[in-house]
Formats: C-alpha cells, structure tokens, sequence
C-alpha cells in the first residue's frame, strides 16, 4: 500500500503543477530534493512571484523510522518505527478575489520492533480560504468535492465536511479559516471497509482537486481591485497564518519529526498584515465574509 500511494502522490505531483503552471501563465515551479537524516526524504516544489499565483507549494515527501517520544506520546505507544508519506499543497493567490487553496493526502503506517504493520491510515482533505465571498465559488467547490465522496459513500460528504469545518476553527478568533471543503483522518480498515477502499477514496478526492479549484481561478483572476482590498487580503492572511502556526496538526507532526523546515512552513504567505482590533466596515463586503466564517454554511 505505502508503494501504491507514494507512486501515486509521485503522479499526482506533476499534474498539480503542470496545470498551475499553464493556468500562470510566467512563473515555473522550483524542485527541492531533500532527504530526512533520520530517513527518507522528499521533494518539494514552489512557485513564486508569478502572474496569477504569488506563492505556492506543492510538496510530496516520504518519511520513516523510529517514532519520536514525543509523537510516541501523542499516539499512546512505545518504541514503535514510522512510515509516512503524502503531498501537501497550499496556493496563495496575488489577485484578492481569488481565494488561497489548501489541500493534502496522505497515508501513515505504525510497526513493532519485528517490522509488523501494528496501525494503518488515511488522512487528508481540501479547503478553500476566500477573502472576498462569492458564493457560487463555495458552492461549485462543496459540489465537486461531494460528488468525489458520493462515489466512494454518500454519507461521507455531510461527515468530513462537518469535521471540516470543526477542524480549521480559529478557536481563539472563534471563526473559520475558509469556507472549508473536506477533513478526514484515521481512516481505518475495518470489517466494512478495507484499506483498498481508503486508498479508492482518498485517490477520488486528490483526482477531483483541480476540478474543485482551477474554474475559480480562471473565473476571478483577471477581475480589477483596490490597494484596499489588497490591503483586507493581507490582514486575513494573518489569520491563515495564525491557523497553521497555533493549531495544525501537519505542522506540529513536521517540527515533531524533524522534517525540513522550508517545506514544513511553505504553507505562509510573503506578505501578511497583522492590524491591531481591526474591524470591517458595517455592511461591507469584508463584514459578510466575516459573518459567514463565524457560522459556517451549508453550501450544497
């Protein structure tokens, strides 16, 4: 399986960037090829300073070895040996009428001290995070990813659109970071659903990614904006930034593993704003973005 998966997210890599580099127009993915001391490694490509997209990361990497203490703490076991590899993608756009995307793949295997699988899993998703709201955006990203669960179970769509939605929470903001999509992890075999059916699963999702985001991008990135807007685009930013740096699991997993710190943090965007108390206009458009993220919507 872990084979299976790392070809796949390998392929999968190369579609991404292939189309985000037509959709661009100028700018060209760089590749980093790195390797992890403690074993395995990756590859990381970012696009930077482009026409449509002003940074972008889509990474892949393949890690292994024993568990850190303090993830062995985390998942409430003792001298276990990992594997983990996935791919992990976060698009800042320059246009503020075209939202930053997030999405990531990925599949985990725990072993005992003999080398037996003792735990396997899924985990991944894909959100979309608008700085100015329109609606049919959300609701053409929901779709796509409700048919992409819809042909795997009809109930998963309504269950990781939920998990969603609890899970890129700014607690300390008490807002969304986006309009949200797709969570899932810990996917598990189980008597009604093997890992071949995870792996089918989560396969349709990373397949339906560009579907979900690339009809957006061309639809909003030539529309005109204001050095305001710019300025509202860099101020929510900072909450996205927030986020990944006070609660993501990714992240904290990246740091707990020593993994590589640039494509650990390639997530956060080049220029951000942090304005003290800072309050939209009553009835603005930045006011109903607001609203919506401080109650998330059902959007299919």
């Amino acid at each position: 399986m872990k084979d299976t998966f790392y070809a796949y997210i390998q392929k999968l890599q190369h579609t991404i960037t292939s189309k985000l580099e037509e959709v661009d127009g100028t700018a060209k993915f760089r590749e980093d090829i790195w390797e992890r001391a403690e074993g395995g490694g990756g590859h990381s490509r970012v696009i930077e300073n482009g026409s449509v997209f002003e940074k972008g990361g889509v990474n892949i990497s393949a890690v292994h070895g024993a568990l850190p203490e303090s993830m062995q703490h985390y998942f409430g076991v003792k001298d276990a040996d990992f594997f983990a590899c996935g791919l992990s993608l976060v698009i800042h756009p320059k246009n503020p009428m075209v939202p930053t995307v997030h999405a990531n793949w990925r599949y985990f295997e725990m072993y005992d001290k003999e080398g037996s699988i003792v735990d396997q899993w899924f985990g991944g998703g894909q959100d979309l995070t608008p700085y100015y709201l329109f609606d049919e955006d959300a609701v053409h990203f929901h779709s796509v990813c409700k048919q992409a669960c819809d042909k795997n179970n009809p109930l998963f769509y309504q269950e990781y659109k939920k998990r969603c939605d609890t899970y890129f929470w700014n607690a300390h903001r008490d807002e969304a970071r986006g309009v949200g999509g797709l969570f899932f992890d810990y996917c598990k075999a189980t008597e009604e659903i093997k890992m071949q059916d995870w792996y089918n699963f989560v396969t349709e999702v990373g397949n339906s990614f560009l579907e979900a985001y690339i009809p957006i991008v061309l639809k909003r990135k030539e529309l005109r904006y204001t050095d305001k807007q710019r300025e509202w685009q860099e101020i929510r930013r900072g909450r996205y930034v927030e986020f990944n740096l006070v609660h993501d699991k990714g992240t904290l997993f990246g740091l707990k593993t020593n993994g590589r710190i640039e494509s650990i943090l390639m997530s956060l965007p080049p220029h951000v704003q942090w304005r003290y108390d800072h309050h939209p206009e009553a009835g603005s458009e930045e006011e109903r973005l607001l609203k919506v993220l401080q109650n998330p919507k059902e959007w299919v």
